[in-house]
């Protein structure tokens, strides 16, 4: 039939989306707060070992640096479908979207973890074990700057399937650049903390300076054509740029 459907009742975002410009609403999550619960209790699958360290980083300081669990699953997801099996996280802190990108490679996939922190990273060691994938895991303990450079000059520029970005936020661009040469084409890097909170699409007078950083990145992303570009609202925002 080429009848138009008509919905029975008026939803409320229905309602909302005539306000919009577009004509869309793009963050239903936003609007309805049940919502993102809704969709984690639906899409969620979780490991017993990267529950338990959910849990556990969820009872300790800074709980909320910890990447957020759909947004783990989504990289997850990814990965098969690049045929990954090279992958570097920048900035491991407590090794939940680690592990749960290490579950998603092939036996001999690998990835490696760079961070300044082994305090942070022993955490997660016992529940990637339990995991049994702590073979496919490689910490290096030393400026992510520098591991990566160690990285081009044992030459491993374009030998990489993804990289994650999510660590100090002055380096972002630092990170970028040589993630990008570590890359392969058609390689992802994905970068996250690019809505940080909001503060980047404030005004630029108030922005402190590791929301001037990110918005920098933003801004250059925005017309880098070395890559194809895509940003989602998911968690804190990422941006996900794929290698030309």
């Amino acid at each position: 039939s080429s009848a138009m459907y008509t919905p029975s009742h008026t939803h409320p975002l229905h309602t909302m989306a005539n306000t919009n410009p577009s004509g869309k609403v793009s963050l239903t999550v936003q609007l309805v707060p049940a919502t993102y619960e809704y969709l984690k209790k639906m899409t969620l699958r979780e490991s017993d070992a990267l529950r338990a360290l959910r849990e556990t980083l969820a009872a300790q300081p800074h709980a909320q640096m910890a990447a957020s669990p759909d947004e783990a699953q989504f990289l997850a997801f990814l990965l098969p479908l690049m045929n990954a099996k090279k992958v570097i996280e920048v900035g491991v802190f407590k090794g939940y979207t680690t592990l749960a990108m290490a579950a998603a490679l092939p036996a001999d996939g690998k990835v490696v973890g760079l961070d300044v922190s082994d305090e942070y990273v022993s955490v997660a060691r016992p529940f990637w074990k339990q995991a049994g994938v702590q073979d496919r895991i490689d910490v290096r303990i030393a400026p992510a700057s520098d591991s990566m450079d160690q990285m081009l000059k044992d030459g491993e520029a374009g030998t990489y399937d993804l990289v994650f970005i999510d660590a100090d936020k002055n380096n972002y661009d630092v990170y970028y650049e040589k993630g990008l040469q570590l890359l392969r084409v058609g390689g992802v890097v994905a970068i996250d903390n690019t809505l940080w909170d909001g503060r980047p699409a404030g005004e630029e007078k108030d922005f402190d300076e590791d929301t001037k950083a990110i918005h920098a990145l933003n801004t250059k992303l925005r017309t880098d054509e070395r890559v194809a570009l895509s940003g989602l609202p998911l968690a804190d925002g990422l941006t996900l740029c794929r290698k030309l």
